[in-house]
């Protein structure tokens, strides 16, 4: 497996995160999901869909965006996404006055495309590599390019909302992730194993989207040659270095859910949390519902619910 830098991403490096962001964002709430219980467990949910452009992404972004170097900064950013880091980097960029370019797919949720735009984001869609493509743009451009995922600064910055767990439910003993490239579930494991080290980290992937599942088999990342997934916000086709290095130190077990279990999974977070994830969101407790995660009586477990983008017409089918 190719050398990542070392060290990994520190306990310092995420409250030094937590500086940078600042009040810029919100402390979103972790609160008791009784419906949920399982095996006489507790399961609280940590409701990031409420963060700003709804969802996790804007914490990593803004510790990545103050890391550039001053001279990359006047030419602007450029990343690829399916839609919400394209969200998270056209607010940032915008608030920081950096303008902003996201390669985005074709097939993108149309209200995604539309909110980056919305947030001063410049979109790019297509129907060819969605990397290639940008390294093109980025290099007709002379843009910084800011990773989605596979970044120290970013993986530092969603550590924040693992330090909110720990600190907000300090007796939690499993906290369960969704997982597409890996930032989230690298950062929020960082962080709470830092905190409170007899926790379990399980991360949760779309079985038609298993690149982090599939890298740990194999000790090195692992690029898809298709996703295939109602989940687009856990469809990255690839997993990182710096994020696997992450999972496989800090995190228990990758477990895959369904996509009909995923949508009825939203569909319960819809009628009994009385909340509209998108698909990813729902991922976490899909697998709590499917028995996918083991628990014991009387732990505490804490799963993420990070994505409130959901296309309209799939929440319409939904309710």
């Amino acid at each position: 497996m190719p050398e990542v830098p070392r060290p990994l991403v520190s306990l310092a490096d995420i409250h030094a995160a937590r500086a940078v962001i600042g009040n810029r964002l919100l402390r979103t709430p972790v609160v008791p999901a009784d419906w949920l219980a399982t095996g006489g467990a507790r399961v609280s949910l940590k409701l990031e869909l409420f963060q700003r452009t709804g969802s996790f992404k804007p914490r990593g972004v803004l510790n990545a965006l103050q890391a550039l170097p001053p001279d990359e900064r006047p030419k602007g950013v450029i990343s690829i996404s399916a839609g919400n880091h394209a969200q998270a980097l056209a607010w940032a960029a915008s608030a920081i006055g950096i303008p902003a370019t996201v390669v985005m797919p074709a097939t993108a949720v149309r209200t995604k495309v539309e909110a980056t735009r919305a947030w001063g984001g410049t979109v790019i869609q297509t129907e060819h590599d969605l990397l290639d493509t940008m390294q093109q743009v980025q290099r007709d451009r002379g843009l910084a390019f800011v990773h989605p995922f596979d970044d120290p600064n970013v993986i530092a910055g969603t550590g924040t909302l693992g330090l909110e767990v720990v600190e907000d439910a300090p007796d939690v003993d499993v906290v369960v992730v969704g997982c597409g490239g890996g930032g989230l579930l690298a950062g929020v494991a960082t962080a709470v194993r830092a905190v409170r080290p007899t926790a379990r980290i399980i991360g949760v992937e779309p079985r038609g989207a298993d690149a982090m599942r599939q890298s740990l088999e194999r000790g090195e990342p692992v690029r898809l040659a298709r996703t295939n997934t109602v989940a687009d916000g856990l469809a990255a086709p690839f997993a990182g270095l710096h994020t696997l290095a992450h999972v496989r130190a800090f995190v228990e077990e990758v477990v895959l859910v369904d996509d009909e279990e995923i949508l009825d999974a939203m569909r319960q977070l819809i009628r009994r949390g009385r909340i509209l994830p998108e698909p990813a969101a729902a991922a976490a407790t899909a697998a709590l519902l499917a028995g996918r995660v083991r628990v014991s009586a009387k732990e505490h477990v804490v799963s993420v619910v990070s994505g409130g983008n959901a296309d309209p017409e799939l929440l319409r089918s939904l309710i």
